[in-house]
């Protein structure tokens, strides 16, 4: 993992901005180690597009103007997860990458994806 994840030897998570800026990073450390074969660059690209946009979407929705407007950009980067995760899967598939590579940033993925949802689902009460 990226030494950027530990947070000054405490346990308190990141926050949000900083945790999917870690996922981007992580991300990009797995395209940099792929292999050259055509296969791998074009999955890995496409990871790389999916798995960097996360953290942009985020903080988009951060800046939003409404509630609609936070809602869309979250869906956004819900998106943006759920693709990573195919991309991610697929290469694992198709042995592309060993199965403990997927492992961690699926995990991520998923992580960050209940947090998001449950983020959607609060501003869907209040409105």
């Amino acid at each position: 993992m990226n030494d950027e994840r530990k947070s000054g030897g405490t346990t308190t998570p990141p926050d949000l901005a900083k945790r999917t800026k870690l996922f981007a990073l992580e991300v990009i450390d797995l395209y940099s180690r792929l292999p050259g074969t055509a296969v791998a660059q074009v999955l890995g690209r496409q990871l790389l597009k999916a798995g960097t946009s996360v953290g942009a979407q985020y903080r988009e929705a951060r800046r939003a103007k409404s509630a609609a407007d936070f809602i869309s950009k979250i869906e956004g980067a819900l998106q943006e997860l759920e693709e990573t995760a195919y991309w991610l899967e697929l290469m694992e598939s198709s042995r592309v990458i060993a199965a403990a590579e997927a492992t961690t940033l699926l995990a991520e993925a998923n992580e960050l994806t209940s947090i998001l949802v449950a983020s959607v689902r609060t501003v869907k009460k209040r409105k």
